[in-house]
């Protein structure tokens, strides 16, 4: 539907600047196939309406004026929507270059290879075009990836982007079974190799953080309004890292299996060979830290404090009776 919306939205814009005379409701209508299909006139009024509104607050200059036959008419003149130079230094679109690079997706890679063109067309150099100018950097040796395999990360992005409830069924770290969550997106973000997205739980009436790959089957998107107000700045990566125990209130001992578990040595404030082919470790502990060790498997194996010992032994029971 949000795809949709996008088509119709661009059909109109080009239908507005590609005419040297202002078109009326009528000859729009009969020109884009989303209002042919709209249905009754009071239904192509309001779209049309809307569509209207959201280009000029994207930015389109539309005029409205006297069309020849008296009626309303459209126009988006070409001089009023040009948009001046843009000129970038060797740095800026080096940096433009790298960004283009980061998504993996195909829906995304390809308007940003799109994007890259257009830059290269007018002249800027990128990263990778060191051939281009002189005191060019070889940025483009290591290139920046941001792996997004699950499904679920394409419809929550489109449903973030266009404000557009969302209903799916998490599965928790410590659940035998996933759960329908009916959820108001607001941002993605990705932190240790993982998506999180943020958002208000309509069921628990609250901000809640969810990891996209504990979510099973389809992300449906709902028809309405948010609920709830977006906030200004969401604190997704605070969030994890206070589940994650990155926020310590104490410490904890666990055993570690030689050459395992990598993250947790790199957090250690001590490391101590047990032999057998084990270590003990002391790490910061904090409220969430058992979800995080449960990952670890049969490589960990916590020795105190007993209440995060045994929040362990119950996550990993619950994901067996799974």
């Amino acid at each position: 539907m949000a795809i949709a919306k996008a088509e119709r939205l661009m059909n109109l814009a080009l239908c507005l600047l590609g005419t040297r005379r202002p078109l009326t409701k009528r000859e729009l209508r009969s020109s884009i196939e989303a209002y042919i299909e709209a249905g009754t006139d009071d239904s192509f009024n309001r779209m049309f309406e809307r569509d209207k509104d959201d280009l000029r607050e994207l930015g389109l200059v539309i005029e409205t004026v006297d069309a020849i036959d008296g009626e309303v008419g459209y126009l988006a003149r070409r001089d009023s929507n040009r948009l001046p130079p843009i000129t970038l230094d060797a740095e800026e679109a080096a940096a433009l270059g790298l960004a283009a690079k980061i998504w993996q997706q195909a829906r995304l890679a390809g308007a940003a290879s799109g994007a890259l063109q257009k830059l290269r067309a007018a002249g800027m150099p990128l990263a990778g075009d060191g051939e281009e100018y002189e005191d060019a950097t070889p940025h483009s040796a290591l290139e920046p990836r941001i792996p997004a395999h699950e499904a679920a990360f394409e419809p929550l992005m489109l449903a973030c982007r266009d404000r557009r409830p969302v209903v799916f069924d998490y599965r928790k770290a410590n659940a035998a079974r996933p759960e329908q969550r009916h959820v108001e997106p607001w941002i993605l973000e990705c932190w240790r190799g993982h998506w999180y997205v943020a958002g208000w739980d309509r069921g628990r009436q609250a901000e809640r953080v969810f990891r996209l790959s504990r979510i099973t089957g389809k992300v449906r998107s709902r028809q309405g309004a948010f609920t709830a107000p977006v906030p200004d700045h969401v604190t997704v990566r605070e969030t994890v890292e206070s589940w994650a125990g990155e926020t310590a209130t104490g410490t904890a001992r666990i055993r570690l299996r030689a050459d395992h578990g990598y993250p947790l040595r790199a957090r250690a404030l001590t490391v101590r060979d047990l032999g057998d082919g084990w270590d003990e470790l002391e790490i910061p502990s904090g409220h969430g830290l058992d979800a995080w060790l449960v990952e670890f498997g049969p490589d960990v194996v916590v020795l105190e404090p007993a209440e995060l010992r045994a929040d362990v032994i119950d996550r990993l029971r619950a994901v067996a009776k799974g």
